[in-house]
């Protein structure tokens, strides 16, 4: 009989070998002791509810932050809305209405109006060509040529 072997009938066992042994007695051994799952047919429309309800959650909370403007305020309470009244019925919203009511407000211009933007392109595009010397429109300009 050598070192680090154990003897068991005409079986010799190596020391991993026996704690292999060991531990898979031991691990079947707790078998018994697993509870088993139960699992049901889920449906599409459970699958969809949580996201569907994020989403809408998502969409009250642009409009509740659309309040916080004080233009918003300002012209709500002239027109006679209280701001608690007016929180409250977004939380009472249906989930497609705040989706519809988020949308409209991502889509409104941030700015009013546009012009602003337009005039100031044209500014830019005329002092760049002055400075180009395409044009000589600004006399605060000189031209590269």
């Amino acid at each position: 009989m050598g070192v680090g072997y154990l003897r068991i009938g005409d079986i010799m066992m190596k020391p991993v070998t026996r704690i292999l042994a060991w531990s898979l007695a031991a691990s079947l051994s707790y078998g018994g002791f697993v509870q088993s799952a139960q699992a049901g047919v889920i449906g599409a429309e459970q699958l969809a509810a949580p996201a569907a309800s994020a989403e809408a959650q998502a969409a009250r909370d642009t409009v509740l932050r659309a309040f916080e403007r004080a233009d918003l305020q300002a012209a709500l309470q002239e027109r006679g809305v209280d701001m608690s009244q007016a929180r409250a019925r977004v939380d009472a919203l249906t989930d497609a209405e705040a989706l519809s009511l988020a949308e409209r407000i991502d889509a409104a211009p941030a700015g009013g109006s546009d012009i602003l933007g337009a005039l100031l392109f044209i500014f830019v595009l005329l002092l760049v060509t002055d400075i180009l010397g395409l044009t000589k429109i600004f006399p605060f300009t000189r031209s590269v040529r």
